[in-house]
């Protein structure tokens, strides 16, 4: 029986979100005076407030901002499996020298992370934060024309329905002979443990487990995908690159991957809503050959 599967590596800012361009303002500015800048501003600083406060308040980013690793499970060897549930996280002596001690107190701390990012922000915020956590969402998703939603609909049709699993739904074809299988992969240039928070706050979570977001901040996006190669090996495996800056496109050319460019302007040809997984299909097809495009038009479920 034949396998495939379609690895669809996403980038997060300006891409499946929108906030910097929120913040500085051009977001709005590409709109030509139809939209009000200062309130882009606004939706924008509170956004970056809530990322600060939930990585200070539950995630220990205090504690490990200097110390950023590319994957959370990077540290996994050094754990030994203590049960943790009475351990104080803020008298263990944790930070340097970066010796196995501390190397162990760090996985400890990935380990929570995961845990906490796995349980949701339901889990740990309070009613009164979640019901201001949900306007704001749904006040930055009407005023970018529904850029976030529109994102997740398409994240949510190219993973197929499996949002616990690193593969996604396996299906096989009318003659039952071939598997697919897809999977979306985050490869953020932002540090690890804001990005987490990240896809908790703009509900990404449930499409990324923990272990399919990479931080590039230290190691660069070329290494992340080296990575995501070897983890994902095999004959009949396809990547395909979506993001908006130049670092992912060169990366992606460098490992002769199709890349999608995102441009949040109005005028561009790939942004939300818009882009489809039969999109994706098409780029995938030119580096893979036509046969595959037919495969990735089963993306989109039926309507029911």
């Amino acid at each position: 029986m034949d396998r495939k599967m379609n690895v669809y590596i996403w980038d997060m800012d300006e891409t499946l979100i929108l906030l910097k361009s929120l913040i500085n303002g051009t977001y709005a500015e590409a709109f030509n005076g139809s939209k009000n800048v200062h309130s882009g501003v606004e939706i924008g600083t509170m956004w970056e407030n809530h990322i600060l406060k939930i990585c200070d308040d539950h995630f220990f980013y205090e504690q490990v901002e200097n110390c950023n690793m590319p994957y959370l499970d990077v540290m996994k060897q050094y754990d030994d499996g203590r049960d943790l549930t009475d351990y104080d996280f803020n008298k263990d002596g944790f930070g340097p020298p970066n010796d196995d001690l501390n190397k162990k107190r760090l996985a400890y701390r990935h380990r929570v992370v995961a845990q906490k990012y796995k349980k949701g922000l339901h889990s740990i915020l309070d009613q009164d934060m979640i019901k201001s956590w949900i306007k704001l969402y749904d006040v930055t998703d009407s005023y970018t024309d529904l850029w976030f939603s529109a994102a997740r609909t398409c994240l949510e049709q190219c993973a197929v329905g499996n949002r616990d699993l690193a593969t996604s739904t396996v299906s096989t074809n009318d003659a039952g002979d071939t598997i697919f299988q897809r999977v979306n992969i985050l490869v953020t240039s932002g540090s690890l443990i804001p990005s987490l928070v990240k896809c908790l706050l703009f509900r990404l979570d449930d499409l990324f487990p923990s272990e399919n977001v990479y931080s590039s901040w230290e190691v660069g996006k070329l290494q992340c995908f080296s990575w995501i190669k070897e983890r994902f090996s095999g004959p009949n495996v396809q990547f395909c690159v979506i993001g908006d800056g130049w670092e992912e496109c060169n990366a992606a050319e460098s490992m002769r991957w199709p890349f999608v460019q995102i441009d949040p302007r109005p005028s561009s040809l790939h942004r939300f809503p818009g882009l489809t997984p039969k999109d994706l299909g098409h780029y995938i097809s030119v580096v893979y050959g036509d046969c595959d495009e037919s495969d990735d038009d089963k993306l989109t479920p039926p309507d029911h």
